[in-house]
């Protein structure tokens, strides 16, 4: 997703307008807890609603976040540098969106800058924008890069992500050890077989290990 999109400000602007106040939240636990056949009035869930509504906070803050503004603090004096910057084995943890189980990997990004450079923790936080919030592993690999190539202008971006699914590890199936791998290229990972496979092999290329 384009995050100029004014649809994407739109969704956000209507997540800030729709949010409900922490006591409906609250309310909202304890509905579930009954849910589950117990009860939220004993004492080992009296103040489980307001642990869970602040987990939700720490778990959830990517909506809250702007990762273009992140991006846009970048570095000119780079000295002419115009090869590849490249972050592997950035943790994450993230929330599918169907279960809300935890999905919990690792996020590869590459560049090829132009003129400007961007901090190495600015990637990394990048991840977290987008990690931060009830996610699909696809579309959050392809927004990771979308957004730096939008905000950047790189010769090209590469994104890959490895992560093992709650909802597949603890419910349905239950299949232990099964990683997913998704990855986006764009611009000149795209375009360079030679490129792609730079990168693949700096970050150990997962895209073989799973096949």
């Amino acid at each position: 997703m384009n995050v100029h999109d004014p649809e994407f400000a739109a969704e956000l602007e209507a997540q800030a307008i729709t949010r409900p106040s922490r006591e409906e939240a609250e309310d909202a636990v304890r509905t579930l807890l009954r849910w589950a056949g117990d009860d939220p009035s004993r004492e080992g869930l009296l103040d489980t609603p307001g642990r869970v509504v602040r987990a939700y906070e720490e778990w959830f803050k990517g909506y809250g976040m702007d990762p273009v503004a992140d991006l846009q603090r970048t570095f000119q004096e780079v000295a002419g540098y115009d090869e590849m910057v490249v972050l592997r084995d950035i943790r994450f943890e993230s929330y599918c969106e169907h279960h809300m189980a935890p999905i919990i990997g690792k996020a590869h990004v590459g560049y090829i800058p132009t003129d400007r450079v961007v901090g190495i923790s600015k990637l990394a936080r990048t991840v977290e924008n987008f990690a931060k919030r009830l996610q699909v592993q696809e579309k959050m690999t392809a927004q990771i890069a979308s957004a730096i190539q939008d905000v950047l202008q790189p010769l090209g971006v590469a994104v890959v992500v490895e992560a093992e699914h709650q909802c597949m590890t603890t419910r349905g199936i239950h299949k232990h050890g099964v990683s997913m791998v998704t990855s986006t290229m764009l611009g000149i990972f795209r375009e360079d077989p030679k490129t792609r496979k730079e990168f693949l092999d700096i970050i150990g290329n997962p895209v073989n290990r799973s096949s």
